[in-house]
């Protein structure tokens, strides 16, 4: 892969994307590793709230889909769309999976301008991303910083879709991932809605 996507940028660099996130309507933090991380995202979600953890590796690998899942402490969103019949109760599925109170996840790219970019094959995540959930949490390596949307561009494509096609094809037994559907917000109209945690650490693709 290519490695110039993996390195964390200047802490000037840092501050100024996450000056221009605000800017553009996005709560935003800065914390030092995975283990500040994790505590300021568990912090900023009520115990007992419906949340939704989309798939991510940033998630897995700091162990907050493990949290949302397993603790007792939220109602996983996820686990009771997977307690429910792909095929007679796919309305409710897409309800649980595009409308939970809070979701959580990552993103593929952040702008130093505060763009952010989210490459999916799906879709799947895109609905409470965009519009469907009224908190969205994004947990976020610093890596996945980058100068512009063209780098954004290079950055989804060299770099995480042979990644993720890697690991589909592990987990699922596919041939690999696609890049179907892309998301890109400028700007969020809704003040608090959206909050993003930028971490000074290499995480997730």
């Amino acid at each position: 892969m290519a490695k110039k996507y993996d390195f964390i940028p200047s802490d000037d660099i840092i501050q100024k994307t996450a000056g221009a996130l605000i800017k553009h309507g996005m709560t935003t933090y800065i914390v030092n590793n995975a283990t500040e991380a994790k505590s300021k995202a568990l912090a900023l979600i009520p115990k007992g709230a419906e949340v939704m953890d989309m798939t991510s590796i940033t998630l897995d690998t700091i162990g907050i889909s493990k949290e949302i899942q397993e603790s007792g402490e939220y109602i996983s969103a996820r686990k009771k769309s997977y307690a429910l019949d792909l095929h007679k109760q796919s309305k409710e599925i897409h309800i649980l999976r595009s409308i939970p109170d809070w979701t959580i996840g990552s993103v593929h790219a952040i702008t130093e301008e505060g763009t952010v970019m989210v490459a999916s094959q799906s879709g799947s995540q895109l609905a409470a991303y965009s519009f469907g959930s009224d908190h969205v949490i994004w947990v976020v390596g610093a890596q996945k910083i980058v100068a512009n949307l063209d780098e954004g561009f290079k950055r989804i494509y060299e770099h995480c879709l042979p990644l993720e096609s890697e690991r589909a094809h592990k987990v699922y037994g596919v041939p690999a991932s696609a890049v179907n559907k892309l998301f890109i917000l400028k700007e969020e109209i809704k003040p608090g809605r959206i909050t993003v945690i930028l971490v000074k650490e290499v995480l997730g693709f």
